[in-house]
């Protein structure tokens, strides 16, 4: 099968989805709608995030991997493909499920774009790093030495060593997406942002609950996450995936930690509301397998030429609860 070189469809894997369909926004943005969308169409309400977003054509997720098994005539013109679909619950128990539909899926995925010269951008996780013991370096060589903590890291990480060690890595993009919040989240349930959840608590309660601290060498609030607004992971992912030098795994962050007070302050703010914060005991079941500092280096993707500055958590935050949220949009409305 011939593609063609210059111009092309694109794939978005996980289009419904959170990043997927704000990729999409951005691309339709930018004029583009050649666009092929691939996602598992359940019973939530995912299916909102497409209906402002123009495309080419919709595949529920099996159907492309029929399709690839065939080489079917729809892929020729695929030239680029953001394999952003997964199960991206941290607290699934299925591991049959998590290694089929993040490792195996993925897989095959990748070396039909190998075989056919495809770009091929998807999401690795930052929860492959674990911890964080070993650091957070997408420069590592040996990526063996990560202990990802629960088994969606684990399947990330278990794709990044297949093409490691196949050789093929440094041929695709594997994006280490950190804390992304914003708009097309509201479909996540339990895996929403603390944005969202902060927001909603706010208007329910007029005041927002997190956890202490189980370290005494961090005060309450005080745990630290790299927050990276929606609208700047596609700009980063497009960036990545138009650089024909980048390849390997890269750190999609913002590059500085903040507190969960901070941020919790900014959602305040942004409504012009006093703050009232609650904290709670933390649960016994998380206690072994909190996080209590993320922060991504992105010099490794900075010298890819990606010179943008990436807003402020408190013009980000403002951004989401102004113009999404008090309204109850989604991107594209």
């Amino acid at each position: 099968m011939q593609h063609s070189s210059k111009t092309g469809k694109v794939l978005v894997t996980g289009g419904a989805g959170f990043i997927g369909s704000a990729l999409i926004w951005q691309l339709n943005r930018e004029g583009i709608d050649n666009i092929l969308v691939t996602d598992f169409l359940g019973e939530d309400d995912k299916y909102q995030n497409l209906v402002p977003l123009r495309f080419a054509d919709y595949l529920e997720g099996d159907a492309l991997l029929e399709l690839i098994e065939k080489n079917d005539p729809l892929l020729q013109d695929v030239k680029t493909i953001f394999h952003l679909g997964a199960c991206s619950a941290t607290t699934e128990r299925n591991a049959r499920y998590l290694i089929q539909n993040n490792y195996e899926y993925t897989r095959r995925l990748a070396e039909w774009a190998l075989r056919y010269d495809v770009r091929f951008v998807y999401a690795s996780s930052a929860a492959t790093y674990g911890d964080g013991t070993d650091g957070m370096d997408d420069k590592m060589e040996d990526i063996s030495r990560l202990r990802p903590l629960n088994m969606y890291g684990y399947s990330k990480h278990l794709f990044d060593l297949h093409a490691k060690r196949n050789g093929y890595l440094d041929r695709l993009v594997g994006l280490k997406y950190f804390n992304v919040y914003g708009p097309n989240e509201y479909h996540k349930g339990s895996m929403v942002s603390m944005v969202y959840r902060a927001f909603h608590q706010i208007k329910q309660e007029g005041s927002v609950k997190l956890f202490q601290s189980d370290r005494p060498e961090y005060k309450d609030g005080e745990q630290m996450r790299d927050f990276l607004y929606v609208k700047d992971a596609v700009s980063v992912t497009l960036h990545l995936a138009r650089t024909p030098t980048a390849g390997g795994l890269f750190n999609v962050g913002s590059g500085k930690a903040r507190t969960w007070l901070d941020l919790m302050r900014a959602i305040f703010a942004a409504q012009h509301l006093p703050e009232k914060v609650d904290f709670i005991p933390m649960p016994d079941v998380l206690k072994a397998k909190y996080q209590y500092f993320t922060e991504a280096d992105i010099t490794k993707l900075r010298t890819t030429g990606y010179h943008q500055e990436i807003p402020s958590l408190e013009e980000s935050v403002a951004d989401y609860v102004k113009n999404y949220l008090i309204p109850g949009k989604h991107l594209g409305e």
